[in-house]
C-alpha cells in the first residue's frame, strides 16, 4: 500500500517543487528589478516536470577537485533548467525585467500551487476515507 500511496503523490510533490522554485526565480527577477544588466529567468515548467519524472531533473554539476587524491565525481542539479525570459521592453540600463509579467506570472504560480495543495488534500481524504471503511 505505501508503494502506490508513494506513486500517486509522486507526481504532485514533484509539481510542488517545480512551482516552489519557479516562485523563486520570479521573486528573485522582481528584487532585481532595479538592477543593471539583470536578466529575467524563468523556467519551462512544462519540460521541467517531463525532465524531473524521468530523472533528469538539472544540469549535471562536476564536483571540485582541489587535490590530487580527491575522486572524481559528478551529481545532477535538483533545481531545473533556467532560461532567459524574452525581452518585452527595451531598457537604458540592459535589465529585462518587466514587473507587470512578473506580478502575473508570480500570482499564477501561485494560484496553481494552491490548486495543487488543494488536489492533494482531497487525494489524501479519499484514501484515508478508504483506509478507515468509509
Amino acid at each position: 500500500m505505501n508503494v502506490q500511496l508513494d506513486n500517486a503523490l509522486r507526481f504532485h510533490q514533484t509539481a510542488l517543487n517545480l512551482r516552489a522554485d519557479r516562485q523563486e526565480l520570479i521573486a528573485g527577477n522582481m528584487a532585481n528589478a532595479d538592477t543593471p544588466n539583470y536578466k529575467a529567468r524563468d523556467i519551462d515548467f512544462g519540460s521541467a516536470l517531463s525532465g524531473a519524472l524521468l530523472g533528469r531533473a538539472g544540469k549535471p554539476i562536476a564536483l571540485s577537485t582541489t587535490a590530487s587524491r580527491h575522486l572524481n565525481a559528478s551529481g545532477s542539479s535538483t533545481f531545473p533548467q533556467q532560461m532567459y525570459r524574452t525581452e518585452t521592453q527595451s531598457s537604458v540600463d540592459g535589465n529585462t525585467v518587466n514587473m507587470d509579467a512578473e506580478r502575473a506570472a508570480f500570482a499564477e504560480n501561485s494560484v496553481q500551487y494552491e490548486a495543487s495543495i488543494t488536489f492533494i488534500n482531497g487525494l489524501l481524504r479519499t484514501m484515508q476515507q478508504a483506509v478507515s471503511g468509509q
